[in-house]
């Protein structure tokens, strides 16, 4: 069971720093010299605009984003209460449902970005940046890993006893 507990801590914690990691970094969206994210576009990678305040679905990326960093943290704190307070033999339920809304909202920020990234063309075309030829980058691919973390790491807390 010790075992058990180990990976499953392993787990929440590798889904928290994935989070951050895809919250934090400058690699959504990378081309030649340009870099983008949920923050801010770096052109030369070292001189950097922040995202117009009028872009609405930017705004809604980064709450959900940070709230799902925010959430997977909670979850974290509630299964080590939980793992204390709980009787033998009783699910993790609240820390599954908190688990899972995060899995929600990195769904949700990463859906949205998926469909809004076009809307840089505008800005890159201001910077003179060639948009149209980057591609994902890996803060863009640790958010849908961090998706899939969360879920799985939800539905595991929902089907997990307390056992001796």
């Amino acid at each position: 069971m010790l075992v058990l507990l180990a990976f499953i801590i392993v787990f929440h914690i590798t889904s928290a720093a994935l989070l951050f990691i895809s919250t934090i970094d400058n690699a959504w969206w990378v081309g030649n010299n340009f870099s983008t994210d949920v923050w801010k576009i770096c052109f030369n990678y070292s001189n950097c605009t922040t995202i117009s305040e009028d872009a609405t679905e930017y705004q809604a990326i980064q709450a959900t984003m940070i709230l799902s960093t925010i959430l997977c943290c909670v979850a974290f704190f509630v299964f080590i209460l939980q793992l204390f307070r709980l009787k033998q033999g009783e699910r993790f339920v609240l820390t599954s449902i908190i688990q899972l809304l995060s899995c929600l909202c990195v769904m949700i920020a990463a859906a949205i970005y998926t469909d809004r990234h076009e809307h840089m063309h505008d800005a890159a075309e201001y910077l003179q940046l060639d948009f149209k030829s980057g591609y994902y980058g890996y803060s863009f691919i640790l958010a849908w890993i961090a998706f899939a973390f969360t879920l799985i790491s939800g539905v595991m807390y929902l089907v997990l006893r307390k056992r001796k």
